[in-house]
């Protein structure tokens, strides 16, 4: 338990700021970007909705398109036909059960299409400032290769990470693992030796294990 609070601390004074990289000016322009945001990068995201956005700005714009129109504007995204189909449906159930707005309840929001657990955390954290911790592939990765979890899902890594930092800190740690996970514990070549955690990470002690056990 001793290292987890080391590797809070080195990682809080060496990413003191962190910053959501997706550009939106309401609840609902988030809800569509993190739907967008599935496997697509935030910066091609942000190329999608500045255009999008600029023309449909409320959920009964996006309504009254339909799956064809939608998925060729945002077809610089991953998965585009399914997310066109989604948000479509979703923006549908908002005008019609919650009068235009999105709710800001969990519930709610995850059973809107195309919003999974991930997704609703976000919105409620970022739009509604509820001390939610979201766990995307960046902080699934991080947190078990650092060993701040030892979760096999994202909902006991969500578990465990929210039992190791104080409430009112949940929501800028989303950002912080975020950012960690894409400048230096990467998914592939993990630049470890640029790493301000290295001494306390489970990932390069279990490497070093085997490398000594194979070596007597």
């Amino acid at each position: 338990m001793i290292y987890k609070k080391k590797i809070i601390e080195l990682l809080a004074e060496h990413i003191p700021n962190a910053e959501p990289t997706l550009h939106f000016k309401n609840p609902f322009e988030l809800l569509i970007a993190v739907i967008l945001s599935a496997q697509c990068t935030d910066k091609q995201v942000n190329k999608t909705t500045e255009a999008l956005f600029e023309k449909y700005k409320t959920p009964q714009d996006f309504a009254a398109l339909s799956q064809e129109e939608l998925a060729e504007k945002i077809k610089g995204c991953g998965l585009y036909r399914n997310k066109s189909l989604h948000i479509i449906k979703t923006c549908k159930i908002i005008s019609e059960r919650y009068g235009g707005r999105v709710p800001n309840d969990f519930l709610a929001l995850q059973a809107l299409p195309g919003v999974g657990r991930k997704t609703a955390n976000v919105v409620l954290n970022l739009a509604f400032g509820k001390p939610t911790l979201p766990v995307d592939t960046h902080v699934y990765r991080v947190a078990r290769r650092l060993g701040l979890s030892a979760g096999n899902t994202p909902r006991m890594v969500e578990k465990d990470l929210i039992d190791l930092i104080d409430v009112t800190e949940r929501g800028v740690w989303h950002h912080r693992l975020i950012h960690f996970g894409r400048s230096v514990c990467t998914a592939r070549n993990p630049k470890c030796a640029e790493c301000v955690v290295q001494q306390y990470c489970q990932r390069l002690k279990k490497n070093a294990q085997t490398q000594i056990r194979r070596h007597d």
